[in-house]
C-alpha cells in the first residue's frame, strides 16, 4: 500500500491519488515543468510565487517549512539561504531601495513638467523598454478611458519618450487626484499620430513591423502592466511574441488565477511602496522593469519541453499510450511534462 501510495504521489506538487490513472490526468492537465517556483525546502512545485508564498507564510503553511523559513527565508524572492548571516547579506542586493526612485522620480517629473515631449532618441542599448499610459475620462460621465499621457522607459531606468497626448474627444473628467493632469498640460499636446509613430519606431528599432520574427530580431521586449490595453488605448500594434505582461504571468498571478496590482507586486517582490496617492507613470515603469528583470533571472534550470508556450501541444500524455503511462513512475511522468507557457527566463538567452 506504502508504495502504491508513493507511486501515485505526484513528484512536483505532493498531491497523492488513490489510482495511477489519477496521477496520469493530472499531469496532463498540470503542465509542471523546472520552470515552476519551487520551495528551497521540501523542494515542493508551485504554480505562482503567490502559492509558494502561502505554502511558507500563509495562514496554514507547511510546518517545517514555514520554521526554516523563518529563519533563512527572503521573503522578497521567497529562497533559502544555508544560514541567518548568508540572508541578511543577500537582503542588501534583493530589496530595492525607493530612495534613488524617488529622487530619480521626482526629477522627472520636474523635467516633465517643464515642457509636453521628452524625447531621448532610440536608446540603442536598450533591449526592453517599459510602457505606461495615464487615462482622464471621456463621454457624458467621465468614464470613458482617453490617453492622455505616455511614458517608455529604458533598462537603465532613464526616461526614452514622454508625452502629453492631445485627446481626440473632449475631456470630462481629469482625474487629477489620480493622474496629476490638468487642462494646461493638455493644450499644446502632441497629437496622437504623432506619439504613435514615435512609439512604433522606438520599439522596431529601426526593422519594419512586418518583418519582426520571434528570434534574430532587433525590435525591443515590451514589458507593462496590464500592456495590451494601455496599447489598445494608444491605437498601436505590436507583435504579441515580444510583449511581456506582468499582469498575465502566471508565476506572478493569484492562486485564484487573477491579476495582482502592480502596487502590490513591487511591495511583495521589490520590497517598496508605489502609487502613494498621485501616480507617477515614471515610478510604475521602473517597477515594471524591475519586475521583470527579476522574473527573467529566476534561478532555475533552462530545460523547457513546452517550447513557447505550446505545452497543451506539447505535454506527452496521449490517450494511446495510457499503459505505457501507467507503468512509469512519478519522476519519469514529471520528466515528460512540459509548461504552458513562455517562461521569460528564455529571453535571457535569445
Amino acid at each position: 500500500m506504502d508504495s502504491e501510495t508513493h507511486r501515485n504521489k505526484c513528484a512536483a506538487c505532493y498531491r497523492q491519488y488513490n489510482k495511477v490513472e489519477h496521477l496520469i490526468e493530472h499531469m496532463r492537465v498540470s503542465y509542471h515543468s523546472v520552470h515552476e517556483p519551487k520551495c528551497g525546502v521540501c523542494q515542493k512545485q508551485c504554480r505562482s510565487y503567490e502559492s509558494l508564498r502561502e505554502h511558507l507564510i500563509g495562514p496554514l503553511p507547511k510546518v517545517e517549512c514555514a520554521r526554516v523559513f523563518s529563519m533563512r527565508g527572503c521573503n522578497l524572492c521567497l529562497k533559502i539561504f544555508d544560514s541567518s548571516s548568508a540572508v541578511r547579506s543577500h537582503r542588501t542586493t534583493c530589496q530595492f531601495s525607493r530612495t534613488m526612485t524617488g529622487l530619480i522620480s521626482r526629477m522627472s517629473r520636474m523635467n516633465i513638467q517643464a515642457g509636453s515631449c521628452i524625447d531621448n532618441g532610440q536608446m540603442s542599448g536598450s533591449r526592453v523598454v517599459a510602457l505606461v499610459c495615464m487615462m482622464v475620462g471621456g463621454g457624458s460621465d467621465g468614464s470613458l478611458d482617453v490617453c492622455a499621457r505616455v511614458c517608455l522607459v529604458g533598462e537603465d531606468e532613464n526616461i526614452i519618450y514622454h508625452a502629453y497626448i492631445k485627446p481626440q474627444v473632449p475631456v470630462t473628467n481629469y482625474r487629477y487626484e489620480s493622474t496629476g493632469i490638468r487642462p494646461e498640460h493638455l493644450r499644446d499636446a502632441v497629437p496622437l499620430k504623432q506619439v504613435q509613430r514615435r512609439i512604433q519606431d522606438i520599439l522596431c528599432n529601426g526593422e519594419p513591423i512586418w518583418k519582426i520574427r520571434s528570434k534574430g530580431s532587433k525590435a525591443r521586449i515590451l514589458t507593462g502592466h496590464g500592456i495590451d490595453y494601455d496599447l489598445k488605448c494608444l491605437g498601436v500594434e505590436y507583435p504579441s511574441f515580444l510583449i511581456r505582461d506582468i499582469a498575465n504571468y502566471p508565476p506572478l498571478m493569484k492562486t485564484s488565477k487573477l491579476s495582482n496590482s502592480l502596487k502590490y507586486l513591487t511591495q511583495a517582490y521589490l520590497g517598496y511602496d508605489i502609487q502613494n496617492g498621485m501616480q507617477d507613470p515614471y515610478e510604475d515603469c521602473v517597477a515594471e522593469l524591475r519586475l521583470y528583470t527579476r522574473m527573467r533571472h529566476p534561478g532555475h534550470p533552462r530545460e523547457y519541453a513546452g517550447g513557447r508556450g505550446d505545452g497543451p501541444t506539447r505535454n506527452n500524455y496521449p490517450a494511446w499510450r495510457q499503459r505505457e503511462l501507467e507503468r512509469m513512475t512519478a519522476e519519469a511522468l514529471l520528466d515528460l511534462s512540459g509548461s504552458d507557457y513562455y517562461c521569460w527566463c528564455l529571453d535571457a538567452y535569445n
